[in-house]
């Protein structure tokens, strides 16, 4: 199994790779803000892509936790996609936003709300089936 790197290495050279694209993307801008926008959005890909790693860790905490509580999967899966809805709705809005739609920007962060409500809804059932269960 591969080892996770640190934390810190993984973000200094996402901020690295971030900056050196915004100052290139800046520069290229000026002529062809096509080309800027696909640029800062490679470097948004690796970015994400590098971060996944830090993820993956979080998801195995969550669940390792989760075993220990003697929790449910169902109670604990709720959890992770409505965060990974979050962040992928935040992401979409920016580069929605980056490239001057931000109509599309905001429909696209309402329809994230939406959806991040309805992965929640069996946490929410199991949470009212539990307090129904303590009244009776």
């Amino acid at each position: 199994e591969k080892p996770v790197r640190p934390m810190t290495e993984l973000m200094t050279q996402a901020a690295a790779v971030a900056v050196t694209a915004a100052l290139c993307a800046a520069v290229v801008r000026r002529g062809t803000p096509e080309i800027a926008l696909v640029l800062v959005l490679a470097a948004g890909v690796w970015v994400l892509l590098s971060a996944a790693e830090g993820l993956n860790s979080v998801a195995a905490l969550m669940e390792e936790l989760a075993q220990l509580a003697g929790l449910d999967r169902t109670v604990v899966e709720p959890v992770f996609k409505t965060v990974v809805l979050s962040i992928l709705t935040k992401l979409t809005g920016e580069v929605c936003r980056s490239a001057g739609e931000g109509g599309l920007a905001s429909a696209v962060e309402i329809a994230g709300t939406v959806l991040a409500l309805a992965a929640a809804l069996p946490l929410v059932r199991g949470v009212m089936e539990l307090m129904a269960e303590m009244l009776v």
